[in-house]
């Protein structure tokens, strides 16, 4: 996606605006020319998201950056398979399916096999994080500071919804005794926005079927000696009535994974 005259005209566009505001201040809103070639790879899991999967990816599509857009329909049973196939044609989009549900992190396993960018970005179906953010967490990639991207929903100012007390603090706990294992500092482990260099990735073997993912892949990149950035972002959170997944057992499930591969070294 992306042809070459686009690009040369948002090139233009960018050297306008640093003209205009300063390179420090373009920097800082994260107006930048992307590198010749570049591409970007978005690794959708989907389960049973039929009211939000077409916006969402409407709202990828829209991001100004050359991109392959993979969806993974983990077995979905609610109709968002058919809004997918709703959609086929769509330029840039692929779609790979598993038979049965299998989990967020089974489904991320099969997106990044098939991912060709040169970053992969994670990006949840339910409208909660907002994909306008990439250039802020593409930055410290393309500056050649980092080979991990975390978006903080902790940091930054950003603007957040108010929800769940519990949810904030099992969250900080987790992202503490990660913090522990792996001698790094985050803020924000559990975030969905997680954004890498293909090369690192696919130094990773993963194993986890569900949200434990998210400790199991921090504590690899750890254990690989990669540069890990933060940056803050948006968060959009919602309730359990409007599809909330995650739940208590998977927060069990982390405590387990946080100690698995961080300190057994699985």
């Amino acid at each position: 996606m992306g042809t070459r005259e686009e690009g040369n005209a948002a090139a233009a566009r960018i050297e306008e605006l640093k003209r205009l505001l300063g390179e420090d201040v373009c920097r800082r809103l994260g107006i930048y020319a992307l590198p010749e070639g570049f591409r970007l790879s978005v690794v959708i899991p989907v389960y049973n998201e039929r009211a939000s999967v077409a916006a969402l990816i409407e709202r990828v599509q829209a991001v100004p950056i050359p991109k392959e857009i993979l969806v993974v329909d983990d077995g979905s049973t609610d109709g968002t398979r058919e809004v997918l196939d709703g959609l086929a044609g769509t330029e840039g989009l692929r779609v790979l399916r598993h038979e049965r549900n299998r989990g967020k992190g089974a489904a991320l396993r099969t997106g990044f096999r098939e991912a060709t960018g040169d970053v992969v970005i994670v990006q949840d179906a339910d409208l909660e994080y907002d994909p306008a953010e990439y250039r802020k967490l593409l930055q410290p990639l393309l500056d050649g500071k980092a080979d991990v991207v975390y978006g903080s929903r902790f940091i930054g100012g950003e603007s957040h919804r108010v929800l769940f007390f519990w949810h904030y603090v099992g969250n900080k706990f987790l992202t503490l005794l990660s913090n522990a294992v792996t001698n790094l500092n985050l803020t924000d482990m559990e975030t969905c926005y997680k954004a890498f260099r293909r090369e690192t990735l696919q130094r990773v073997q993963l194993r986890e079927d569900r949200f434990g993912f998210e400790p199991e892949i921090t504590a690899k990149v750890a254990r690989l000696g990669a540069r890990i950035y933060e940056v803050g972002i948006a968060y959009s959170g919602r309730t359990y009535a409007e599809g909330k997944k995650i739940g208590w057992r998977d927060g069990v499930r982390a405590l387990w994974c946080i100690l698995k591969y961080g300190l057994l070294r699985r």
